[in-house]
């Protein structure tokens, strides 16, 4: 400024020295009809003084604004400072489980800055902790509009949707993360379980493929492989429900290719012929499941089959074969005898059971079923005894099918648990306690399902 005001009077004296030496008048015109006669040296005086009063102005107004912003900066400076000592202080609170604490410091933030971003995002999770999920879904959509593309307040809001039950809306934002990022594996495991849960298996599919051709430890590969075999048993369920039976044995075998062991696979390519009216290719791939794997449950589904179709004869042929490969099976024993008992063959049940039961203490069912055939021979004495040691009669005999995953007991068989949803965990080994007092006896391949164990 002060060299401008040098600039400024040297002009001057330089316009002064020059109208000494101009004498002259213009005739100046404000409007067509008013003007004046003006010296020279007056018209370049009065030129320069306007001049430098338009640039004293514009820098006049020039350092206002710098004051301004400077004033402006600084208070912002300040705000920012608070809001870091704030949100310090808010983000102690919320990792110590302080939440209502929590929550009122990061109010104090959004008061002073209402697009604070990691607030937000911090907030909007307290409230879903609490189950404000509508408050939660508001907060995050506005950390969302700051940055559409940010992946974690896509998985936030995805996350407050799911716990409000808005599946779809959630399904939606988690496309959107794998349309970002095609590999991140908490998005593609959760829209996998959320298709899982509104029964989309087509969509899981393609999703297990995917997560599959990620990179995995030794052990989350096992357990997404046998999520793969679960899947492909749902598809080829709900095709063969379809009557898309070209497709649902498609899988089914694919199941099989991947993993021999896999027993929904076997049992859901027998209802696949079964469905389509080959009786004797599906009764002769379960036998053939049945040597592959053990399993008894492929055994009790033969039972059922060759008793409705009136040929009791080919099962029992089966269990005899089953028992010469393996002699000392009390369970093998267990389930010729019931199967005798079903078919009214008494005397048959009464020598095979009772074959077993001097080598177990305590085998419910068993003592059940002896119960049973004393009465149908008239000895009650013992069939008193063989009640008290069964505990509570049942007129129809029910092994049970359990998890071997969670322990989940039920009467009817399933390729997947209703309780933890496992696939392939049912089990159907009878309760006994052997002399030594072991419950559960060790059981042979012929006896026990070889299952592979996949967590």
């Amino acid at each position: 400024m002060a060299l401008f005001i040098l600039i400024f009077f040297t002009l001057m004296a330089a316009a002064g020295w020059l109208a000494t030496l101009n004498t002259g008048s213009v005739v100046f015109y404000l409007t067509r009809d008013t003007s004046f006669d003006l010296s020279l040296t007056a018209l370049i005086l009065f030129s320069t003084a306007l001049g430098g009063i338009v640039v004293i102005i514009s820098l006049g107004l020039r350092e206002i604004k710098n004051v301004f912003l400077n004033w402006k900066e600084t208070r912002q400076k300040k705000r920012y400072a608070q809001v870091d000592i704030y949100y310090t202080d808010a983000i102690n609170a919320y990792l110590a489980k302080r939440y209502r604490d929590a929550t009122s410091v990061f109010k104090k933030i959004l008061s002073l800055d209402p697009n604070h971003y990691d607030t937000l995002l911090r907030l909007g999770k307290i409230y879903r902790i609490e189950r404000n999920f509508n408050e939660a879904i508001r907060l995050h959509r506005k950390a969302r509009s700051q940055d559409d593309q940010k992946i974690e307040v896509l998985l936030a809001l995805s996350h407050d949707l799911q716990d409000a039950e808005r599946y779809e809306e959630a399904m939606q934002f988690l496309k959107e993360v794998i349309a970002l990022d095609g590999t991140n594996l908490t998005a593609l495991l959760q829209l996998r379980d959320l298709s899982i849960q509104l029964q989309h298996w087509d969509e899981v599919h393609m999703l297990q493929e995917k997560v599959l051709k990620l990179h995995l430890s030794d052990e989350d590969k096992k357990k997404e492989e046998m999520t793969f075999l679960g899947v492909k048993y749902e598809l080829g369920k709900q095709l063969l429900q379809k009557e898309e039976t070209s497709a649902a044995r498609r899988h089914f075998k694919s199941a099989i290719k991947l993993d021999r062991s896999f027993l929904p696979a076997h049992i859901g390519l027998g209802d696949t012929y079964f469905y389509e009216g080959n009786t004797k290719v599906a009764a002769a791939l379960l036998e053939k499941s049945f040597e592959m794997t053990g399993d008894l449950i492929l055994l009790l589904r033969l039972e059922d089959f060759f008793i409705e179709t009136g040929e009791p004869d080919r099962i029992l042929k089966i269990y005899h074969q089953a028992i010469l490969k393996d002699v000392q099976s009390i369970v093998l024993k267990f389930y010729l005898g019931k199967l005798y008992y079903r078919l009214e063959m008494i005397d048959d049940a009464f020598d095979t059971l009772s074959e077993i039961e001097p080598h177990v203490e305590s085998f419910p069912d068993l003592h059940k079923i002896l119960g049973n055939i004393h009465v149908r021979r008239g000895d009650l004495a013992f069939a008193v005894d063989s009640f008290k040691k069964g505990l509570k009669l049942k007129n129809r005999v029910l092994i049970p099918f359990y998890c071997s995953n969670c322990d989940f007991h039920t009467v009817e068989w399933s390729g997947r648990c209703g309780r933890c949803g496992r696939w392939n965990s049912y089990v159907a080994t009878p309760i006994l306690v052997d002399k030594a007092g072991n419950r559960g006896l060790e059981l042979s391949p012929y006896n026990a399902p070889m299952v592979k164990e996949h967590a």
